[in-house]
């Protein structure tokens, strides 16, 4: 079965920290994954992504504060969220990339996972 599957959210206090991570089954050549959120009412956003070369690329909004990593085989990332802020609150969605045939590529999406912070 194709999937994504996340864990970690919930809540916490602003300041503290969570850990996101997700598994990938049944998806191959990825080659890169990340995380995005969306808050109430706004856009689907960027919060972190890795490639099969270990590149990463966040956001200024995350930058310093959150840190992506994977496994060798990038079937498995987690997200450190760390100083967690109010403006965090959102549902967290896993996102993975895989190569198809002929150049294509595939996006997957995980069902998301709520992380909210309190202030």
């Amino acid at each position: 079965q194709v999937q994504l599957v996340e864990s970690g959210g919930g809540l916490v206090q602003a300041g503290g920290s969570l850990r996101l991570s997700c598994a990938a089954s049944g998806i191959f050549s990825i080659n890169t994954m990340g995380w995005y959120r969306q808050a109430p009412g706004k856009q689907r956003e960027l919060v972190a992504l890795i490639t099969s070369g270990n590149s990463t690329n966040y956001p200024d909004s995350v930058k310093g504060r959150f840190t992506i990593s994977g496994d060798n085989a990038l079937n498995t990332v987690s997200l450190q969220m760390n100083n967690l802020k109010p403006e965090d609150t959102a549902v967290y969605y896993c996102y993975a990339k895989a190569s198809l045939a002929r150049g294509n590529q595939y996006n997957y999406w995980g069902r998301g996972t709520q992380v909210t912070v309190s202030s």
